[in-house]
C-alpha cells in the first residue's frame, strides 16, 4: 500500500495529485507533506485531483476533511476533481459532497477556485 503526492502551485492555489492508496498507512504523510506547504503562508486555496486515486478509507476522509478546516481557516476555498466512481461512492456516503465541490476535471475546478 503507497501512495505517490504530487504537488503544483498555480497562483494561491495548491494542486495535489494523488496515486495509490489513501488509507492508514499514508493518510498522515500526505497531510504532512499538504500542511508543510500550507504553513508556507502564500496558499490560499487546495485542489485535489483524485484522478489516479485506486483506494480510499475512513484515515483518507479525516485527512481529507482535515485540510478543508485548515484551508477555511486561512479564508480559503477547497475543490476536488476527477474521482473516481468507487471514491466518489465513499464521498456521496460520507456526505463530504455537502461541503466540498467536486468537478469532472482540473481545469473546471481551477476556474471555480479564480484561478484559471
Amino acid at each position: 500500500m503507497s501512495v505517490h503526492i504530487e504537488m503544483e502551485m498555480e497562483k494561491n492555489t495548491l494542486i495535489v495529485r494523488l496515486k495509490g492508496e489513501l488509507d492508514h498507512h499514508t493518510s498522515e504523510m500526505v497531510r504532512e507533506k499538504i500542511e508543510k506547504e500550507l504553513d508556507k503562508g502564500i496558499v490560499n486555496n487546495l485542489l485535489l485531483n483524485l484522478e489516479q486515486l485506486t483506494f480510499m478509507d475512513s484515515s483518507g476522509l479525516g485527512m481529507i476533511l482535515g485540510r478543508y478546516k485548515k484551508i477555511r481557516q486561512l479564508k480559503g476555498k477547497m475543490s476536488i476533481c476527477c474521482v473516481r466512481p468507487s471514491i466518489y461512492k465513499i464521498f456521496e456516503l460520507s456526505g463530504l459532497f455537502k461541503i466540498l465541490s467536486v468537478y469532472d476535471n482540473e481545469v473546471e475546478a481551477l476556474e471555480s477556485l479564480g484561478v484559471a
